[in-house]
């Protein structure tokens, strides 16, 4: 192997498949406008088709995303600074592979990868859609066009299609048609959804608390087709923390307070409580941000629960042994208004109907917040987060919990300089001495099968990787 790439050293020696739990695409743009303008006709006739040419929301191109900075609507909306260089342009070779499956088909072994779950990039912005109809028959199209091109390579890349989540009927209605129509075995669902409340006011929906519509039927839907959703949503145009004009500023953290708001949401809505076999993936948002997540749901239940909220409870307060100390400590601008300082503390408490603020997810011990986030929850990680670390670092983490980080190489965007180094970068971490090897066996290998077999366990029959899944699964991963 004198010739061979790092990455294929690597997974040479590694004894077990490589599976990238998030590789891309790039779409191809005058096709797939091509074939979004004729699947629009088809469902909904001319007018759907100029409705969708008439409206702001395209698929999102960098090269022109970033349009007139000096246009006024920038400074009057605060519309955030978006990139312009989102893909490859020096690594000619690497950018072709990015928009043409048959080439990164034939690149996979040289980039040490045996099975890449692939998914779109310019079409995850037809889900952030309020037209609830147009949002539908865009994501018709689009996935239509995925599974088409990608059927001749289902033995190593499973493409996944998009989900719009507006309205928990059209979600369900273009699941069961990429699942059962197109064979389609994962989908990526944006983290939220719009709610205008007047103006250009709005909120963001994340499907578990407070949300506008039940969701439990398309957690159930996913149960039944076996399939895990993923969300890959970024709060980058949300924050009103946004820069004008400054794309890092944006882009750094935009994909984690997504993900945790989104998991926040799902967790104390009782999503996991009441689906547990539903498994959820965050993709390209690290873990870093899961690791504290956890912690502080860990801290808040132990100081916050049912029980010890009531030490917080204002009406219990002894009003009258507090002015005891009053008057004895106080000083002159105490001692002068102590009626009125004895009638604030005597004021009655603004109680909520609801204390526990845990109930949906019926916690009755720190343990219980282990069991439903662990095993439910799924994060894809660049190859070189040195913070991969801290996923299995069971000394840190509450209760010895090891939380299931998967290599996401994200291959074709711009962070990926060269194709090949994704996987030789994770494998740098077993060399910098920061995981172990059996951690990089989980990174690469077993969470990405307990994320998407733990949902189908034939997900991964007529693969290149069958019979080592089988295996895997024969030895109860879980």
């Amino acid at each position: 192997m004198k010739d061979a790439t790092k990455a294929a050293k690597v997974r040479a020696a590694a004894g077990h498949p490589i599976i990238d739990a998030d590789g891309h695409l790039v779409e191809l743009g005058p096709v797939l406008d091509d074939e979004l303008l004729a699947c629009l006709e088809e469902s909904g006739g001319r007018d759907l088709r100029d409705r969708y040419l008439a409206g702001m929301v395209k698929p999102f191109d960098t090269s022109t995303a970033l349009s007139d900075r000096g246009d006024p609507r920038v400074r009057e909306k605060w519309l955030a600074m978006p990139s312009w260089w989102g893909w490859q342009t020096r690594n000619v070779r690497d950018r072709a592979t990015a928009h043409l499956p048959r080439l990164l088909y034939e690149r996979l072994d040289e980039m040490g990868i045996d099975f890449t779950l692939l998914y779109p990039s310019t079409v995850l912005a037809l889900l952030d859609l309020d037209d609830v109809e147009l949002g539908a028959a865009l994501a018709r199209g689009a996935n239509r066009w995925l599974a088409g091109i990608f059927r001749p390579y289902r033995d190593r890349i499973a493409v996944g299609g998009i989900v719009p989540m507006s309205n928990p009927r059209v979600a369900i209605a273009e699941l069961e048609y990429a699942v059962r129509e197109l064979g389609m075995k994962t989908v990526v669902v944006t983290g939220y959804a719009r709610r205008r409340l007047g103006g250009d006011q709005f909120r963001l929906d994340t499907f578990g608390l407070d949300s506008e519509y039940d969701y439990d039927p398309f957690w159930a839907k996913c149960i039944e087709l076996g399939v895990a959703p993923l969300s890959h949503s970024s709060h980058l145009h949300a924050r009103p923390t946004r820069s004008i004009s400054n794309y890092v500023y944006n882009h750094i953290g935009a994909l984690a307070a997504s993900h945790e708001s989104l998991a926040k949401s799902l967790f104390l809505g009782g999503v996991t409580r009441r689906f547990p076999a539903l498994r959820f993936g965050f993709l390209e948002g690290g873990v870093a941000w899961a690791c504290s997540l956890y912690a502080d749901l860990v801290g808040h239940w132990s100081k916050r629960n049912c029980v010890n909220i009531l030490d917080l409870d204002p009406d219990r307060l002894d009003v009258g042994e507090l002015m005891r100390y009053m008057e004895r400590y106080g000083d002159g601008a105490v001692l002068s208004r102590l009626g009125r300082i004895r009638d604030f503390f005597s004021r009655p408490a603004a109680r909520p109907a609801m204390l526990d603020e845990f109930a949906r997810a019926e916690i009755r011990r720190p343990e219980d917040i282990r069991d439903l986030f662990v095993p439910n929850l799924y994060f894809g990680c660049e190859a070189d987060d040195p913070l991969v670390a801290w996923a299995f670092n069971g000394r840190v983490n509450p209760m010895g919990a090891r939380l299931r980080a998967m290599m996401g190489s994200d291959i074709s965007h711009w962070d990926v300089p060269d194709m090949t180094e994704p996987v030789a970068d994770a494998y740098g971490l077993v060399e910098r001495g920061l995981i172990s090897e059996e951690d990089f066996r989980e990174f690469t290998f077993l969470n990405p099968v307990r994320l998407h077999a733990g949902m189908n366990p034939r997900l991964f029959e007529g693969t290149i990787c069958e019979r080592a899944v089988a295996q895997a699964l024969a030895k109860g991963i879980e």
